[in-house]
């Protein structure tokens, strides 16, 4: 038998270690100063770029795609060569997609505090850096497909399965989420609408969940810990039902983050039922890794990389019980829009993702660097340290998202809410993000003291760019079976197959719930009076967009009684056909918006913003006075309503050619109101004055980002009344 020489490249392995590794404590840091923002709302100064709503998709994209990202790369090829006995199949794409990563979290760390974004949870990056990202990743696709293609390892291991499955679905959701209409060069609308949109995204979103971060990272696991432990995997047929039946499922769950909303029932009950049935090939994974170590029990009390496994494992069990649970309807109607859910995510990204990262790379470090882990005390400090972080960190929000439903959904005997003000249940939270904050804090502690081991363990190190390895070549066989050769083993040697399969098993289910909600027009029944924004409008939902307020307030009034007494006539699917992008929201922060139209005054609205605590005693919303300072840029007004008119919005010739002069004329009203205040006016001609005698420009303020936004807050909600005749669904 021939045996062949070849090279493993660990310059690539290394590239993405030390990126994760970089970009982890950056998207960490991020996270703790969102969480200090809860306590010191302006302690960012004011400043329009380190605001909440900038930085909050800042620190999830830089913890999915920058921090995990990396992990998953620097894991998949270490473990692809190794598995496949063979060099990655091009050294320049290898590079291509760690120098196209980095750029790509780059122009997001960019263009995210700048307020570029699309809203879109998890999809926030605009349309040009949206087609990067699916050149990267084909990049990383092809480079992965290759490899397998001439590989000298016969069967794929089950690593592989999950890998090329990853590859798939993340290319599918991606593109057909990000699907929008550019306007300007970063500046796009979604093409999509309202309840479509809504789908679609949450389709993605979840799934992103689903192949982002768990599928690569199972097949992580099923590498790195039998080679920890030592032990081989704990069950062959147990791996072949968890991967096929997972990736069936998950995919089918998506609509269970919209149960109760405008959403038709049949697609949120399809959403449920599948995320119930995920319960048993998520837990089959747990049980299969856990498992695995079974007769190493003595080897974890000792070994830190065992130890970062099994809590990474166990909180991926704890996540994954916990998600069919939430998305059942009694418990997601508490659940749903409270801290809750903020602590469900975060066991799942400090746990399952964080702790499983910690691990891989303690173990992979000394063996590419053929020497011993610098300080074994430190790892387990960090482990210690890092786990006490998760359990403060979590704990505290579980009892937040307790008092929030609690509070939220409280009737005095007459009928009225017991908490009518949303702040009172703001103000009884505060003590549990504090909490949060020093659990926060604990864990990032503990991944410096990480980052340090690492890199001194680097040092004394040796660097081995390429790692001489050999393998026999691998011998042709028949297309058929062989002799004894079960089905699933056949496929196995059969990695175009294989692909086609998982394909088609994600597919199905995209395909059932997607297709009818955007093909059957009659699943949105029609509101007569719903009509477009005004271009004032427009414009002021567009920086309610770029300054992140979705982050905080949702757009969905659900068909609860106390919802109903607290905000006003629950949400109908046919309000929202205008809205590129929805913005329904995941998380109240503060309170729902959707009625808010017209419940203040402009003046309410313009010292809110200046001051919210002014306007809301234990307000922890911060002060927006750029946009009181900010001249408004109303030159693209044109070519926004020419997108929208492509994607079916109703606007005529004559409303896009007045479209600047129907704004002025709505801008100067909101001001005429403005001057109803006597402090306003009294700021307002000081202003002015101080202007003049300095010899600056002086904008009016109709001219101002202030009053497109407020323009935008007092429409919302005002285009149907409780028991409007113009719904042309009856059932609705």
């Amino acid at each position: 038998m021939e045996i062949e020489q070849f090279y493993y490249d660990n310059k690539i392995v290394r590239k993405f270690l030390l990126a994760t590794m970089f970009w982890g404590i950056i998207g960490m840091t991020v996270g703790l100063l969102l969480a200090f923002l809860f306590l010191f709302p302006n302690l960012t100064g004011g400043i329009p770029w380190l605001s909440f709503g900038r930085l909050r998709p800042l620190h999830t994209n830089a913890v999915i795609f920058a921090f995990v990202g990396n992990a998953i790369f620097a894991g998949v090829y270490y473990s692809l060569q190794r598995l496949l006995k063979a060099r990655m199949y091009s050294d320049f794409l290898s590079n291509f997609n760690f120098w196209g990563w980095q750029l790509i979290i780059l122009s997001a760390a960019i263009t995210l505090p700048l307020g570029y974004t699309t809203s879109k949870e998890y999809a926030e990056l605009e349309w040009p850096i949206d087609i990067a990202i699916a050149v990267v990743w084909v990049a990383f696709g092809v480079n992965m497909i290759g490899t397998v293609l001439k590989r000298r390892q016969r069967h794929l291991y089950v690593a592989i399965w999950f890998y090329l499955a990853t590859f798939v679905t993340v290319a599918v959701l991606h593109i057909f989420n990000s699907l929008e209409v550019p306007v300007s060069g970063l500046k796009s609308y979604s093409v999509y609408a309202g309840v479509q949109d809504a789908l679609v995204q949450w389709w993605y979103g979840h799934n992103a969940v689903a192949f982002f971060l768990t599928t690569p990272f199972l097949g992580l696991m099923y590498y790195f810990v039998p080679k920890a432990a030592n032990r081989p995997i704990y069950s062959y047929k147990l791996s072949i039902v968890h991967f096929w039946s997972l990736i069936f499922i998950y995919i089918w769950a998506g609509p269970h983050h919209l149960l109760y909303s405008s959403l038709p029932d049949w697609a949120q009950n399809l959403g449920v039922v599948f995320s119930i049935m995920l319960i048993a090939p998520s837990w089959g994974g747990m049980i299969n890794g856990l498992l695995t170590l079974r007769g190493a029990w003595d080897k974890v009390r000792t070994d830190p990389v065992l130890k970062f496994m099994v809590v990474a494992i166990t909180g991926y069990g704890m996540a994954t019980f916990e998600g069919p649970m939430l998305s059942l309807k009694n418990v997601n109607a508490i659940a749903h829009f409270t801290d809750w859910v903020i602590a469900h995510v975060h066991v799942g990204a400090l746990a399952w993702n964080g702790f499983l990262t910690f691990g891989m790379i303690y173990w992979l470090v000394p063996r590419m660097f053929k020497t011993r882990l610098y300080s074994t005390g430190l790892a387990n400090f960090h482990f210690w340290i890092g786990t006490l972080g998760i359990v403060l960190y979590t704990l505290p929000m579980y009892v937040a998202g307790f008092v929030q439903a609690s509070m939220w959904k409280q009737f005095n005997p007459d009928g009225t809410l017991v908490y009518g003000n949303f702040l009172e249940t703001v103000t009884q939270i505060i003590p549990m993000y504090w909490m949060r904050a020093i659990g926060g804090s604990l864990y990032i502690v503990g991944a410096l003291i990480g980052c340090y081991n690492i890199i001194v363990t680097i040092r004394k190190g040796k660097k081995v760019n390429d790692e001489l390895a050999e393998a026999p070549a691998l011998q042709r066989v028949k297309k058929g079976k062989l002799i004894g050769e079960g089905f699933h083993t056949w496929l196995e040697r059969r990695p175009v197959q294989l692909t086609v399969l998982a394909t088609i098993a994600i597919l199905i289910g995209g395909i059932v719930e997607i297709v009818p909600t955007l093909m059957v027009k009659s699943n949105i029944p029609t509101i007569t009076s719903v009509k477009p924004y005004t271009p004032l409008e427009l414009e002021g939902r567009d920086i309610y967009i770029r300054e992140g307020c979705v982050g905080c307030h949702s757009q969905m009034v659900r068909p609860f009684r106390s919802e109903v007494e607290r905000y006003g006539e629950y949400s109908k699917s046919g309000e929202y056909v205008y809205d590129h992008p929805f913005l329904w929201g995941s998380k109240r922060t503060g309170p729902d918006l959707l009625r808010v139209g017209g419940k203040y005054s402009d003046n309410w609205h313009f010292n809110h913003m200046w001051d919210p605590q002014s306007t809301s005693s234990g307000s922890i919303m911060p002060g927006y006075k750029w946009l009181i300072r900010n001249k408004h840029d109303r030159d693209n007004i044109e070519g926004k309503m020419k997108a929208m008119v492509s994607l079916g919005v109703p606007y005529t010739d004559e409303d896009i050619a007045r479209a600047r002069e129907n704004m002025d004329k709505q801008a100067a009203m909101i001001e005429k109101s403005l001057h109803n205040d006597p402090d306003f006016v009294r700021a307002y001609e000081e202003d002015k004055q101080a202007a003049l005698e300095n010899g600056e420009e002086f904008t009016e303020m109709k001219d101002r980002e202030i009053v497109a936004l407020i323009a935008y807050l007092q429409r919302l909600g005002t285009d149907i009344k409780i028991k409007d005749e113009s719904i042309t669904d009856k059932n609705q």
